[in-house]
């Protein structure tokens, strides 16, 4: 009887907590590999960017309108990307 409660609570455990984690893993290891340059990326940090040059692990990433204000980021530190407008 106690093993037929832990069999479901860990059953539970398993589609309230990892199930969850392992698809939203597998949405950013997508958009990470989706990346290109020209995109726009909003880090961890909350600052807006465009793409400039993708490496193994690493983005230049240039922010505002200043073309000086060139930063390397990691991919792991980019939350969200967008395509640019074809207007």
């Amino acid at each position: 009887m106690i093993v037929g409660y832990m069999v479901i609570i860990i059953g539970v455990m398993y589609f309230v907590a990892i199930r969850p984690q392992k698809k939203e893993q597998k949405k950013q290891s997508q958009m990470l590999s989706a990346l290109e340059v020209g995109d726009i990326v909003l880090t961890t940090s909350g600052f807006y960017g465009t793409v400039i040059d993708i490496t193994d692990d690493t983005v230049i990433v240039e922010f505002g309108n200043n073309k000086n204000c060139r930063i390397p980021t990691q991919k792991s530190a980019i939350v969200e990307s967008e395509k640019p407008d074809a207007e």
